[in-house]
């Protein structure tokens, strides 16, 4: 599964970005997506997931009711939907795919609001997110 990561940029304290990631190569109904985001210097933090049907999410405690991820598995894409960004927001944004059993596996040790990068099975290539306050 190749996955690539777009629309970052410079924003403001308030302001709302829409991440897309477009998805090739394998069935990607059957993936769970996911969102990190990762500091210089700083180990990869789990955004947000969604299940493979789109009818589970998860988001870590920080964004939560301020982020939306959703996908379309017609476009083989999934979104991350920021509002009401902060300049703690500001970070390389990564999308990432997961077989089933990788997540199944990976809740029984972890919180699915807190899943670990080695949970996840492909990465696509980091996108910058920049707030400014």
């Amino acid at each position: 599964v190749q996955l690539q990561a777009s629309g970052g940029g410079l924003m403001q304290a308030g302001d709302y970005l829409t991440l897309s990631c477009a998805a090739s190569g394998g069935t990607f109904s059957r993936y769970y997506m996911g969102w990190f985001r990762q500091i210089p210097g700083k180990v990869r933090e789990f955004v947000a997931g969604i299940s493979g049907s789109g009818d589970s999410a998860d988001y870590t405690h920080s964004v939560k009711g301020r982020f939306t991820i959703s996908r379309d598995n017609a476009k083989n894409t999934v979104d991350l939907l920021m509002n009401s960004l902060k300049p703690e927001d500001t970070a390389v944004y990564f999308c990432a795919a997961a077989h089933t059993r990788s997540i199944t596996i990976a809740t029984k040790t972890f919180d699915s609001s807190s899943l670990p990068p080695s949970a996840f099975d492909y990465w696509g290539q980091g996108t910058l997110v920049t707030v400014s306050s």
